[in-house]
C-alpha cells in the first residue's frame, strides 16, 4: 500500500480514525471527470475478461481470497483504524467478507442456461446467461470490506468489470481489496476503487453513464430513491440495499438467556451500526421485566473505548453527526416517557463515543422506534399477545431483517410467515452468510446479495431460438 495512498494531483480526501480524531492517511479523491474516462476503459477490459472461461476467473478470484486471508490482520488494522470498530468484530469482517470471494469464485462455473422443451415442430429453445456488462457500485463505511467483495466478487465471477466508490470515511480497506486483486492477477481496469469527496456527482456520473449497465448501492433509502430515479432515465438496472428498522421478537416461551445474548450479537455488533441490527426489541408482557432487567445486566458490562484495544466491545460512531442523531433520539425517547435502565460508563476522552444503553417505556410512536437508530441503544417495547407482536413488527415501511424468539413451532412458523421482511431469522442474532440471499422487500430495497441469487444480479438472461432444425 504505497502509491494508493498518496494524493496526486486530484483533490485530497483526508481519513480520520473516529476514536481519536486523528489523521491516519490522506488518499487521492476523483472526480467525476477523472473516472468517466475509466469507465470507458472497464468496458474495453471486460469483453476481454468475459472471454475467459469460467474457471480462469475463479482461479483468479480465488488467489484474492488466498491473499485476503494472507493479509486478514493488516485489513483488520485497517478496518478498525478507519471506522472504529472493535478489532474482533474487525478481523470477523475480514472473514466474513473473503467468504463472498470464495462462494462466487465457483458459483461463476455455475451460470448455467437450460433448454426449454418446443414449441412447435423444428424450432429449438433455449435460454444462456451472459454478463451484465460494466456494473458501478457504492458503498457505506459499517462494513468496508465486505460491502465490497458481496459486490465485486459476483461481478467479476460473471464476467463483467466493475467501479467501486467506497465511502469517504473508510476507503483504505478498499483500496487495500483492489491492491490485492491487482496482485492475485485480476486486470487493473476491470476492478477499481474510486475515492471521492463529490459522492453526490459520482453517484450521478454512475447512475447516467451509457456505458454503466448496472448500479449497486448500499446506504440510506433516502439515498437509494435518489439514485433509483436518475438511473431510470436510461432503464438501468439496479440493486438496493437500503435502511432498515429490524424487529427482534421476544415471544413469552423463549429462552431470555438465549434472547439477551441474541440482542447482545445483533443489537451492539458495530455499536449498533448495521443495517440488519435489532432496531426495536419487541417484548411480550409476561416476560418483559425480566428480559429488561437481563438484558441490562448484559449492557452495563459492555466495555467502551478505541476499537484497537482488545478489551473493547463497543467502539465509536463514525462521526459527531451519527453521534447527535443518537443522543437526539434517545432524549426524545426519555421526554416522551421512556426510562434509562443502564447506567452511563466512562467515555473516552476523545471520539464519537455513546454509552450502550437500554430504554423501557418505548412505544411504536416514539421517533427512536421509527428511524433507524444506528448506535449502541436498544428500545424495548411491550406488546400482549402475537398479533399484537407481529403487527408491531410490521408497523414499518421497511423490511429488510426481523427476528425472533420463542420454542413453540407453530408460533415460530406463524411469525415467519408473517413477518414482512426479506430476512427472518429465529432463535439466532445473526444471519449473515454468503451462502443465502441477502436484501430487504419494500423501502428497504430490491435485489439480493449471495447466494446464487447474488450471481444472477450481474447476469442477463438471453433467449434463443433455433429454427429451421427439420431443414
Amino acid at each position: 500500500m504505497t502509491e494508493m495512498f498518496r494524493a496526486g494531483d486530484s483533490d485530497k480526501l483526508i481519513v480520520r480514525n473516529p476514536a481519536t480524531g486523528e489523521t491516519i492517511a490522506t488518499v487521492r479523491a476523483y472526480r467525476p471527470a477523472e473516472v468517466a474516462p475509466l469507465i470507458e476503459q472497464a468496458e474495453t477490459a471486460r469483453l476481454d475478461w468475459a472471454g475467459r472461461t469460467a474457471k480462469e476467473r475463479a482461479l483468479l478470484l480465488r488467489r484474492w481470497f488466498d491473499l485476503v486471508i494472507l493479509r486478514q490482520e493488516d485489513m483488520a488494522q485497517l478496518i478498525t483504524a478507519e471506522s472504529g470498530k472493535p478489532l474482533a468484530e474487525a478481523r470477523g469482517e475480514v472473514t466474513y467478507g473473503a467468504a463472498f470471494i470464495e462462494w462466487f469464485a465457483e458459483e461463476g462455473k455455475r451460470a448455467y442456461g437450460e433448454t426449454i422443451p418446443t414449441f412447435a415442430p423444428g424450432k429449438r429453445v433455449m435460454t444462456i446467461r451472459q454478463p451484465v456488462g460494466t456494473c458501478a457500485a457504492i458503498t457505506p463505511w459499517n462494513f468496508p470490506v465486505a460491502m465490497i467483495t458481496r459486490k465485486v466478487a459476483p461481478a467479476l465471477a460473471a464476467g463483467c468489470s466493475i467501479i467501486v466508490k467506497p465511502a469517504e470515511a473508510t476507503p483504505l480497506s478498499a483500496l487495500f481489496l483492489e491492491e490485492l486483486a491487482q496482485e492475485a492477477g485480476i486486470p487493473a481496469a476491470v476492478f477499481r476503487v474510486v475515492p471521492t469527496t463529490d459522492p453526490a456527482a459520482m453517484g450521478s456520473l454512475f447512475c447516467r453513464h451509457p456505458l454503466i449497465r448496472k448500479l449497486s448501492f448500499t446506504g440510506s433509502t433516502r439515498v437509494g430513491k435518489l439514485l433509483m430515479a436518475q438511473a431510470a432515465g436510461q432503464v438501468k438496472r439496479v440493486s438496493m440495499e437500503l435502511g432498515g428498522n429490524a424487529p427482534f421478537i421476544v415471544f413469552d416461551d423463549a429462552d431470555l438467556d438465549a434472547a439477551v445474548e441474541g440482542v447482545l450479537a445483533s443489537k451492539f455488533r458495530n455499536a449498533g451500526q448495521t443495517c440488519v441490527c435489532a432496531n426495536r426489541i419487541l417484548v411480550q408482557a409476561g416476560v418483559y421485566d425480566d428480559f429488561v432487567r437481563r438484558l441490562s445486566v448484559a449492557v452495563n458490562a459492555l466495555p467502551v473505548g478505541d476499537g484497537a484495544d482488545p478489551v473493547t466491545k463497543i467502539g465509536p460512531l463514525i462521526n459527531s453527526d451519527a453521534l447527535d442523531k443518537v443522543v437526539r433520539l434517545v432524549t426524545g425517547a426519555q421526554q416522551a416517557g421512556a426510562r434509562m435502565e443502564t447506567q452511563a460508563p466512562a467515555l473516552p476522552a476523545t471520539g464519537h463515543f455513546h454509552a450502550p444503553t437500554v430504554l423501557s417505556g418505548v412505544t411504536q410512536d416514539m421517533e427512536i422506534a421509527r428511524s433507524e437508530i444506528f448506535g449502541p441503544v436498544a428500545p424495548v417495547i411491550r406488546f400482549s399477545n402475537e398479533a399484537e407482536g407481529i403487527r408491531l413488527a410490521n408497523d414499518t415501511p421497511y423490511g429488510l431483517a426481523a427476528y425472533l424468539y420463542a420454542r413453540d413451532v407453530g408460533r415460530i412458523w406463524r411469525a415467519m410467515e408473517a413477518l414482512e421482511y426479506g430476512m427472518v431469522a429465529v432463535n439466532d442474532g445473526i444471519l449473515s452468510t454468503e451462502v443465502a440471499p441477502f436484501g430487504g422487500i419494500k423501502e428497504s430495497g430490491v435485489g439480493r446479495e449471495g447466494s446464487r441469487h447474488g450471481l444472477d444480479e450481474y447476469l442477463n438472461i438471453k433467449y434463443c431460438m433455433l429454427g429451421g432444425i427439420n431443414r
